[in-house]
């Protein structure tokens, strides 16, 4: 049995092959959202700096293993986008091979290969593969964890949760619930039914589960350890005072922590086509398993399901709990293994069950382009695409018309107009900055408006033409209380507030963009002498 398994060289292999063609139109796009907003800015000062701490962005105390990796790829090969995406790619190539590696140790290779698959086809971890962020990263390492822990594997245990905490904090989160589901052994009567929920049922002794638990707390000290030299360089631990206030302190309210944790375990189960999978998976529960050759078709032990359980459950309520934006993508360390739980049910009850797969994994394409009847983060399918196009579009049509003007934009716009490296101008732009196009903000900008020539003006949300809730003001009130929520004003209010025209615009699938000039001509005049 174990020579008919694939080598994890050649799993490796094809895995990047396949999705490194699957992503080779999107290699060359230029860095996108929080890509443009911290991620890259880091690692370009990590490599020309050689700073740990960034100095060219408000440090949000990330740990910096996914930047180094990228810094280093820069330093071998070059600075580009294709370079980037490129060893992005190894890294979710690897995170599969994590995936693999899990199902066909909790399952067999035939659900390793489908789990994988599926995965990989999930809208966002597919979305992400490419993108130059640690979420990915911070999962592929913790299915390596996991698998480790399962095998019983102390010192891979440790080695592999201490590299997903130094890819992204909140992978302790992963070893911390195994700590605490390992803990609760300790609080059932020995020999009774509730033991069999373990891993190790027969085990009695504290010394054993004891030898269980350390290999997981020792991730926290290289994270202790990066924290405390982020504190003697910068004068704070977790990130500076606003990325703290807007991730943790805004989120501890009862009821946001309720709303949050709905869309939590939506993001874990049903999220981008999820739901075809999860209603497949309870579906086929409701049939008694195949049997093949008098014997019935193996399912995923119950011990690794509590497990695996164990780890959805603490990322669900965690990521609830913080996280000002409540991004799917700070979900990846739990889907994947809700996937890998409903293809084996799939497989235990089914007799056709790779058509079933097949369904889902056709559902899961799908979600690539269609975007959802809510507001959803571009950044879970190739809205994202769409996004960095129009910015291209509307960008490079400001600067070969006002290469000279003062242009008034938001976030991520103004970073990329003033930062020719993150590929959307050729020279930098004079920015004059607001916080978004709500009526609010652009009507406060009106009242500066000699500061600038020209707006860049642009949708900084998805929304959809026909929303689900759009006759639900509650809902609306209740985003913005609790989520940042705002409208963004049409390009033509805006013009017309600010007082100029709309000289440009472009649409996408939801999603524009538009150039606003000014029409005072002593402005015009003033612009174009200005050194």
């Amino acid at each position: 049995m174990r020579s008919s398994r694939p080598h994890p060289a050649i799993v490796f292999a094809g895995t990047f092959v396949v999705i490194f063609l699957l992503h080779l139109p999107l290699l060359q796009l230029p860095y996108y959202w929080d890509e443009a907003g911290y991620y890259v800015p880091a690692a370009r000062d990590l490599l020309l700096g050689g700073s740990l701490i960034p100095h060219t962005t408000v440090s949000n105390a990330h740990p910096p293993l996914v930047l180094a990796w990228i810094a280093l790829w820069w330093k071998c090969v070059g600075y580009a986008p294709v370079v980037t995406r490129s060893a992005m790619l190894m890294v979710a190539a690897f995170s599969l091979l994590g995936v693999f590696r899990l199902a066909q140790r909790v399952a067999n290779t035939q659900v390793a290969i489908a789990s994988t698959l599926s995965t990989a086809l999930y809208s966002v971890f597919f979305a992400q593969s490419s993108l130059a962020q640690v979420d990915l990263a911070a999962a592929g390492l913790t299915f390596w964890g996991l698998c480790a822990f399962l095998e019983e594997r102390s010192v891979a245990v440790a080695i592999w949760f201490s590299l997903a905490a130094l890819a992204k904090e909140t992978a302790i989160l992963a070893p911390a619930a195994l700590v605490c589901w390992e803990s609760l052994r300790f609080f059932t009567p020995k020999g009774g039914a509730l033991r069999k929920l373990w891993i190790d049922p027969a085990t009695e002794s504290g010394g054993r589960v004891s030898k269980r638990i350390l290999p997981l707390m020792l991730p926290l000290l290289p994270l202790a350890l990066w924290y405390a030299y982020h504190w003697s360089r910068t004068g704070y631990v977790f990130g500076n005072p606003e990325f703290f206030r807007y991730n943790v302190a805004a989120t501890l309210n009862p009821l946001r922590f309720l709303l949050a944790l709905v869309l939590r375990i939506w993001q874990a189960f049903g999220y981008m086509h999820l739901w075809v999978l999860t209603l497949g998976m309870l579906l086929a529960m409701l049939l008694p398993p195949i049997k093949d050759s008098g014997t019935e078709r193996s399912r995923i032990a119950i011990p690794v399901q509590m497990v695996f359980l164990a780890v959805v459950k603490v990322y669900v309520v965690a990521m609830a709990l913080i996280g000002g934006a409540v991004l799917a993508r700070y979900m990846l360390p739990a889907v994947p293994l809700v996937i890998i739980v409903g293809v084996s049910t799939l497989r235990r009850r089914l007799r056709y069950w790779p058509a079933a797969v097949g369904i889902v994994a056709v559902a899961f394409i799908a979600a690539w382009f269609w975007n959802p009847p809510y507001g959803f983060s571009p950044e879970d399918n190739l809205a994202y695409r769409d996004s960095i196009l129009l910015h291209q579009d509307g960008e490079r049509y400001l600067e070969a018309r006002y290469p000279m003007a003062h242009v008034l934009t938001a976030w991520p716009a103004s970073d990329e107009l003033a930062r020719p490296w993150l590929g959307y101008t050729t020279r930098p732009v004079q920015v004059v900055r607001i916080e978004d196009f709500s009526l609010e903000e652009v009507l406060s900008a009106a009242e500066f408006r000699s500061h600038f020539e020209v707006a860049l003006v642009f949708s900084t949300k998805y929304e959809p033409m026909h929303p689900l809730l759009d006759r639900w003001q509650k809902w609306d009130e209740v985003k913005r209380r609790f989520f940042g929520y705002h409208r963004d004003l049409p390009a033509e209010a805006a013009a017309r507030i600010l007082g100029g025209r709309v000289v440009f615009s472009e649409e996408r699938k939801g999603q524009w963009v538009a150039v606003i000039e000014m029409e005072q001509d002593e402005i015009q005049n003033a612009a174009l002498q200005r050194p």
